[in-house]
């Protein structure tokens, strides 16, 4: 049982965005604490919300002046129960860059560094999913070191086009600012990719990006799992979803806008076999994808931290903070909570999610969870009270219409 006026807890959260909201809405929803977020534009959302107080840091902040931000907080909140939260790739980086230090200071619900680079670069995750015989995408490594050398060539593509091109770690891409930059590349043909390996060149890129085989399959095929791994080495939380629809603008193409949670119980298998190989701790997301040809589970990532979506763990009934609580704050040896209650997370307009899912036996299981009132969004909270911030949450809800029409006003077999 949780308690819900547990004011000593004391949640710090690196970010701003919807998926951060999640996470302070989880820790209200279960102690009733208020939060602290430390971010250099935080939504309304947040900046309005009766639970939050906001650390405002410059753009782009330094490994050493956000660390003196970080502990700064702390050591103006002596005797707190303070726990560390970030929901980026950056910031997650960060945190196992600076572990040792912040761990005074923290509970840190992260996984250490080694563990961070093992898992994080997408063509070592492969190489781990292999041993253990767990599906991934055909891949190719490009390694951008020495791209900037005239006798540098690209590698030939060993599949056919079209594919999707993506950076290996998310912390090397996000770091780079170039026009008409994308998370994910949808590319379609040799000379498309050719464009894109001249773009990289010359934004600075010297990492590694990733050419993949495109799997076939809309939204609708997509999976999501999270998962947290206490200090013992247990995995005592699992749950997943299966998504409805995912935000196609450019710069967030990928992160799912509605889900449907679903109990996947090999997928949480397989989930479990990558972690306790790694020998992970905190939590993590994966991202898989369904093949429709033959109906493959294909894993395409983890990520190292609770993701984007959290929240639909806890509008499951499956609240992850509690979980991380007891382990990291409490001591306690907790049994494994899986999210297994059927509801609708989603960020847009019910009549818009409906008009994209095209298999009519899902469309109505989505018809009935809404018709029963078990569809929620992350960020209409009843407690919230701020006027102005109920009516720009509505008109951003509203505002999704313009963003599908504009960058995928249909829906198709590729989702792009």
């Amino acid at each position: 049982m949780t308690d819900t006026s547990r004011h000593s807890l004391l949640p710090v959260i690196i970010g701003g965005d919807t998926g951060v909201y999640g996470i302070g809405r989880s820790f209200h929803e279960a102690y009733g604490c208020r939060c602290i977020v430390v971010a250099s534009a935080p939504t309304e959302a947040i900046k309005r919300s009766v639970f939050f107080d906001v650390e405002t840091i410059p753009p782009r902040i330094g490994d050493e002046e956000l660390l003196a931000v970080l502990i700064g907080i702390a050591s103006a909140h002596p005797g707190r129960e303070r726990v560390l939260m970030a929901n980026h790739d950056l910031f997650s980086s960060f945190i196992a860059r600076n572990y040792e230090v912040l761990a005074t200071h923290y509970a840190l619900p992260f996984p250490t560094a080694d563990v961070v680079d093992a898992v994080t670069d997408k063509a070592s995750f492969a190489r781990i999913c292999s041993e253990l015989n767990i599906a991934t995408p055909s891949t190719l490594e490009v390694d951008f070191s020495q791209a900037t050398l005239s006798q540098w060539q690209a590698p030939e593509i060993p599949f056919a086009f079209p594919v999707v091109a993506k950076a290996a770690r998310g912390d090397a891409y996000d770091s780079l600012t170039f026009e008409g930059k994308r998370k994910i590349w949808f590319i379609e043909s040799a000379t498309e990719l050719e464009s894109l390996w001249q773009t990289l060149i010359g934004a600075g890129f010297a990492d590694t990006f990733l050419v993949q085989e495109l799997i076939p399959g809309d939204n609708t095929y997509m999976r999501s799992i999270t998962a947290y791994v206490d200090s013992r080495g247990e995995m005592t939380l699992i749950g997943s979803a299966r998504v409805l629809l995912e935000d196609h603008d450019p710069t967030l193409i990928g992160n799912p806008v509605a889900m449907v949670t679903e109990p996947f119980e090999e997928l949480w298998e397989d989930a479990r076999r990558i972690l306790e190989a790694t020998d992970y701790r905190g939590f993590a997301n994966f991202d898989i994808k369904i093949d429709p040809r033959n109906g493959r589970a294909l894993f395409f990532e983890v990520n190292p931290r609770i993701g984007r979506n959290n929240w639909y763990m806890t509008a499951a009934r499956a609240n992850p903070m509690t979980v991380m609580v007891e382990d990291l704050i409490d001591a306690k040896e907790c049994p494994r909570l899986e999210a297994r209650a059927e509801v609708l997370y989603t960020l847009v307009p019910n009549s818009l999610l409906l008009r994209y899912i095209r298999d009519d036996a899902l469309r109505t299981r989505v018809e009935k969870i809404i018709a029963r009132g078990d569809a929620f969004s992350p960020l209409e909270y009843q407690v919230e009270s701020d006027l102005k911030r109920r009516v720009i949450i509505a008109l951003q809800k509203l505002n999704q219409h313009r963003k599908f029409a504009r960058y995928y006003p249909e829906p198709t077999d590729q989702s792009f």
